[in-house]
C-alpha cells in the first residue's frame, strides 16, 4: 500500500524508535563499528593537530636565533598529521563499508521476506511502481543513516568538542563565544529554512512515486494501451504528474538557493568578527601571528563541514521519512498467520470439505453464504456458474490466501487455519486461469513446481502437458526466456507450462481454475485426457466455465449468488432441467454458431 509522503507524521518518538532499530543491524559487525569509531576519533585528533603545528611553525619564523631543525621537525609533524588524518579517515570508511552494506543486504532480505508473508489482499491493493520506489528509498535510508552517524554527526561533534577545549583553555572566552554562537545561529537558521522547504521535497517524492506507478502501469498493460490506441492518454497522464513534480522541484531549488545564501552570509559574518578580534589581539601583542593563523585554520576546518550541515539536515529529514516508511511496512501485521500451536498438515486420504462457509472480501458485499460440500478422497468435483458467483474464491480459501468469515475448510478433518501455511500449500497444486510466469527460461518455470526434480522429470511433465514438442521447436528450446510475466508466450502456451508445473509438483490435492480456457479444442481434449488420468488417484477440485470440460466429474456443483443451487452428475443435472441444463444448452447453441452445425438438445 502506497503511503503519501506529505501526509506522514513523524514525531520524535517514532523517529527515535526507528533510529534505535538501526542498532540491531550493527550487531553482526559491532567490532568493526567500534573500530571505525576509534579511527574517526584519531582522524579528527590529527585534523585538529594541524592548526596547532601550523601555529608553532609560523611563530618559529619570528625567532631570530631559531635553528633550522625546529621548522623542519614541525613541517614533518604537519605532514604526518595530514597523512594520519587521511589514513584513519580512509581506514574508517573501509572498515565501516562491510557494516553498512551488510545492513542494506539484511534489511532488503527482511523486507522481501515480510512482503511474502503479507496477505493476498495487500498485494492486490498495492501499487507495484510506487512500492518498489519507496522500498528502494527505505532500504537505502538505513545505510544513509549509518553514514550520517559515522561520517557526519559524530565527526562534527568530536571536532567541535576538541576545538572548544583548545579555545577555552588557551584563549579568551570571546573566541569560543563567537565561534559557537555563529554555529548556533547557523544551525537554527538551517533547521528553520529546511523545515519550511521540506514540504516541497515530500511533494516531489510523492509525485515521483506517482509518475513511476503510472509508467509501470502503462507498460504492464502495454497490449491494452495498444488495443485502444491510448498512447497519448498514458503519456498525457505521465506528463501531467511530471509537470507537477517539475513545479515543486523548481520551488525546492529556489528555496535551497535562499538557504545556501543565508548560510554563507552567517559564516562570512562570523569569520569576519572572530578575525577582527584575533587581529586586534595580535596588534596588542596578546596573540602571536601563529595564533591568528591557527584561529583562522580552526574556522576553516569547522565551517567547511558546517557548510554541508544544511544538506545533511535535509537528507537526515528525508532519510527519517524513508526509514519510517519501510519500518512501518515491516510493522504491518500479516492478515493470515499460523496459530501458535499449528502443526504440519499430513495428507493421508486427501478429502476436502467446506462446512457452512461464509466469506466476504468487503463487509458490504458477501461472496459465499453457507457453502457446504465435500470432495471425497481421489474424486473429482467441479464447480460451475456464472462470473462473480464465487467459484475462484473457493480455491483461494482452500489455499488460505484468505480466512473464512464463518464455517470451516477441512482437509482430512484438519481445519486449514490450524496447520502451517507451508505444509498446507505444499499439499495442494493449482493451475490458475491467469498464468503468470517468471522472466526466466521455460525449464525454470516448469521446474518451479518441484525444485528437486530432474531434467527427465521436467521433460516428462512437459510431455504430459503436451508442450514438449513446442519447446523443442524453439531456437533456444528449454533455455528460451519467456519474458516478463511470460509475455513472449501465448495464453495457451503459458497455460500448458502451468499444467506441467502442477503435474511436476505431484500434490495430494489438485485445483484447476479454468485450466484449459486458453487452449484450442484439439489440445484441450488431449490435456483433458491427461488430467483425467492424473485425477484418477488425486483429490481434484475443478473450477470451470466451459461445461464440456467437467462432464466426467464425479459431482458438479452449480453456484449462483454465493450459494450452491444445484448439485449432481452431468446426467443428473441435465435430467433436473434446471440452471445447469440452461447453461449447457446455451453453450451448445454458441458452439453451433461457431461451427455452423445444428445440435439436438438433450
Amino acid at each position: 500500500m502506497y503511503v503519501r509522503r506529505d501526509t506522514l507524521e513523524h514525531d520524535n518518538r517514532t523517529d527515535w524508535s526507528n533510529i534505535r532499530r538501526i542498532a540491531d543491524y550493527l550487531k553482526a559487525y559491532k567490532g568493526r563499528a567500534v573500530f571505525a569509531l576509534v579511527c574517526l576519533i584519531v582522524a579528527k585528533w590529527a585534523n585538529i593537530g594541524v592548526p596547532l603545528v601550523l601555529r608553532d611553525l609560523v611563530d618559529s619564523f619570528d625567532k631570530s636565533l631559531q635553528t633550522l631543525v625546529l621548522p623542519v621537525s614541525l613541517l614533518l609533524a604537519y605532514g604526518a598529521l595530514k597523512l594520519a588524518n587521511s589514513l584513519f579517515s580512509e581506514l574508517r570508511d573501509t572498515v565501516f563499508a562491510r557494516v553498512r552494506y551488510h545492513a542494506m543486504r539484511q534489511l532488503s532480505n527482511q523486507v522481501l521476506e515480510h512482503l511474502h508473508t503479507l496477505s493476498l489482499r495487500f498485494h492486490l491493493e498495492r501499487k507495484t511502481g510506487a512500492i518498489s520506489r519507496d522500498l528502494e528509498r527505505g532500504t537505502r535510508s538505513v545505510s544513509t543513516m549509518m553514514n550520517f552517524m559515522v561520517f557526519s554527526f559524530i565527526p562534527i561533534f568530536v571536532e567541535f568538542s576538541l576545538v572548544a577545549i583548545i579555545l577555552l583553555v588557551n584563549y579568551d572566552g570571546i573566541f569560543a563565544l563567537i565561534t559557537f554562537g555563529t554555529i548556533l545561529v547557523y544551525a537554527l537558521f538551517t533547521v528553520a529554512i529546511s523545515n519550511w522547504r521540506i514540504n516541497y521535497r515530500h511533494s516531489m517524492n510523492r509525485l515521483d512515486s506517482e509518475a513511476n506507478t503510472q509508467a509501470f502501469d502503462s507498460l504492464i498493460n502495454y497490449e491494452t494501451v495498444k488495443y485502444f490506441n491510448n498512447e497519448q492518454l498514458e503519456l498525457g497522464r505521465y506528463d501531467n504528474t511530471l509537470s507537477e513534480w517539475e513545479g515543486k522541484a523548481v520551488k525546492s531549488q529556489t528555496s535551497m538557493s535562499v538557504l545556501n545564501f543565508g548560510q554563507s552570509a552567517i559564516i562570512a559574518i562570523g569569520v569576519t568578527i572572530i578575525m577582527f578580534f584575533a587581529a586586534n589581539q595580535v596588534v596588542e601583542d596578546r596573540m602571536s601571528i601563529g595564533d591568528l593563523v591557527m584561529v583562522n585554520a580552526f574556522m576553516l576546518q569547522l565551517f567547511i563541514p558546517l557548510g554541508a550541515l544544511g544538506m545533511i539536515y535535509r537528507q537526515f529529514k528525508y532519510t527519517l521519512a524513508d526509514m519510517d516508511l519501510v519500518f512501518k511496512l515491516l510493522s504491518k501485521t500479516p492478515e493470515i498467520q499460523d496459530v501458535d500451536e499449528a502443526g504440519d498438515l499430513v495428507v493421508e486420504k486427501g478429502e476436502v470439505q467446506f462446512k457452512n462457509v461464509h466469506f466476504a472480501y468487503q463487509n458490504d458485499r458477501k461472496i459465499l453464504m453457507g457453502i457446504h460440500f465435500t470432495v471425497p478422497a481421489g474424486k473429482t468435483v467441479a464447480v460451475v456458474g456464472h462470473s462473480g458467483a464465487g467459484k475462484s474464491t473457493l480455491a483461494r480459501l482452500l489455499f488460505r490466501f484468505y480466512d473464512v468469515g464463518e464455517g470451516q475448510v477441512l482437509i482430512d478433518g484438519n481445519d486449514v487455519r490450524e496447520v502451517t501455511q507451508s505444509s498446507l500449500r505444499k499439499s495442494i497444486g493449482i493451475v490458475p486461469q491467469d498464468t503468470v510466469l517468471f522472466n526466466d527460461t521455460i525449464h525454470y518455470n516448469i521446474q518451479y513446481g518441484n525444485l528437486n526434480a530432474s531434467d527427465a522429470q521436467v521433460r516428462e511433465a512437459a510431455a504430459m502437458a503436451h508442450i514438449d514438442e513446442f519447446i523443442e521447436s524453439l531456437p533456444d528450446a528449454w533455455e528460451t526466456k519467456v519474458g516478463e510475466r511470460g509475455l513472449k508466450l501465448s495464453g495457451g502456451e503459458k497455460q500448458r507450462v502451468a499444467i506441467a508445473r502442477a503435474i511436476l509438483k505431484r500434490p495430494a490435492i489438485l485445483v484447476f481454475d479454468e485450466a484449459t480456457s486458453s487452449l484450442d479444442s484439439t489440445t484441450e481434449q488431449a490435456i483433458q485426457r491427461t488430467l483425467k488420468q492424473i485425477s484418477a488417484t488425486t483429490t481434484t477440485l475443478v473450477v470451470a466455465h466451459r461445461l464440456s470440460t467437467v462432464v466426467d466429474a464425479d459431482e458438479i456443483l452449480v453456484m449462483g449468488q454465493g450459494d450452491i443451487i444445484e448439485r449432481g452428475s452431468h446426467a443428473e443435472l441435465i435430467q433436473k432441467n434446471g440452471e445447469y441444463r440452461r447453461m449447457w444448452e446455451l453453450q451448445l447453441e454458441n458452439n453451433d454458431e461457431e461451427t455452423g452445425t445444428t445440435t439436438t438438445k438433450a
